[in-house]
C-alpha cells in the first residue's frame, strides 16, 4: 500500500495551490481589532457610568463642542480620530471589526502599514466633517470605526475588488483605477449603488423604537473619501517585468 502523504508533488512551488491561514490578517489591522475590543470590553468592565461618561465626552466627536460655549482644547483636536476606537455595543464592535477585517487586511497589505494608519485617520477625519457639517449643534456623541471601513470600501472600488491570492499577504492588486474606469464597471456600480442605497434605508429608519442612531452621514463621509483619495496613500507598484 502506497501512503500518498509521502508522495512527492510534481507541480512546482508556484503551480502548487497556496493554503491560507484562517486568519490572514495584516499585523496593523490585528492590533486595531484587538485595541477597538480592548476599549469596548475596558468600558463594559471595568470603568462605572461615570467613568465612561467622562470618556465619552473626552474621546467621543461632539458637533456642539464646536459650536457652543466651550473651550477649544486637546480633546477638541483628539476627538476627530479617537472616536472611532468606541463602539456603542458588543453588536457596533463586532460588525465594524468584521469589516475591517475583510477590507482592511488587503487595503494595509497593499499600501504598508505607516500609510494605511494614515488613511485611518484620514477617513475618520472626512466622516467626522462630513457629519458635522450636516448635524453642527449636536450634543450626540459620535463614536465608530464605521467611517473609517467606509472608506475602506471606497478604497476597495478603485481596485474593482481585485485581491493577489497568490501573494503571501494577500493585497490588492493592480494599479488604481481612473474614476471614469470604476463608474464603467458594472460591479462596482452595483457595489456603490447598493451601499449608498442600503446605508441611507438603514440610517434613516435607525433610531425607532428606542434603537441606537446610526451615522449614515458619517458612512458616506468616509466612502467618498476612499473612493477619492486612496491614490494619495497607495504605494507605487513595480512595473511587470517584460519576457525574454
Amino acid at each position: 500500500m502506497t501512503d500518498s502523504a509521502t508522495e512527492e508533488d510534481p507541480r512546482s512551488e508556484e503551480e502548487r495551490p497556496r493554503r491560507e491561514p484562517v486568519f490572514n490578517l495584516a499585523g496593523v489591522v490585528t492590533v486595531l481589532i484587538v485595541l477597538c475590543t480592548a476599549i469596548h470590553l475596558m468600558r463594559g468592565y471595568l470603568l462605572g457610568p461615570q467613568a465612561d461618561d467622562r470618556l465619552l465626552l473626552h474621546f467621543a466627536f461632539l458637533p456642539i463642542r464646536y459650536t457652543g460655549n466651550f473651550p477649544f482644547d486637546i480633546y477638541a483636536l483628539i476627538s476627530t480620530v479617537t472616536y472611532s476606537f468606541l463602539h456603542g455595543s458588543l453588536a457596533h464592535l463586532a460588525v465594524n471589526m468584521v469589516a475591517l477585517a475583510a477590507f482592511g487586511s488587503p487595503l494595509a497589505n497593499r499600501i504598508g502599514t505607516a500609510r494605511f494608519l494614515l488613511f485611518w485617520a484620514a477617513a475618520t477625519l472626512a466622516s467626522a466633517l462630513l457629519h458635522f457639517a450636516v448635524y453642527s449643534g449636536d450634543a450626540m456623541p459620535l463614536i465608530g470605526a464605521s467611517g473609517a471601513v467606509s472608506g475602506m470600501w471606497g478604497a476597495a472600488a478603485r481596485f474593482d475588488f481585485r485581491v493577489d491570492r497568490r501573494a503571501e499577504k494577500p493585497g490588492f492588486a493592480g494599479p488604481v483605477q481612473p474614476l471614469q474606469a470604476v463608474f464603467r464597471s458594472r460591479m462596482a456600480l452595483l457595489f456603490i449603488g447598493t451601499w449608498f442605497v442600503a446605508n441611507i434605508a438603514v440610517g434613516l429608519a435607525s433610531g425607532s423604537g428606542g434603537g441606537p442612531l446610526i451615522a449614515w452621514v458619517a458612512h458616506i463621509g468616509g466612502f467618498v473619501f476612499g473612493l477619492l483619495a486612496i491614490p494619495l496613500f497607495d504605494r507605487r507598484q513595480p512595473a511587470p517585468e517584460a519576457a525574454g
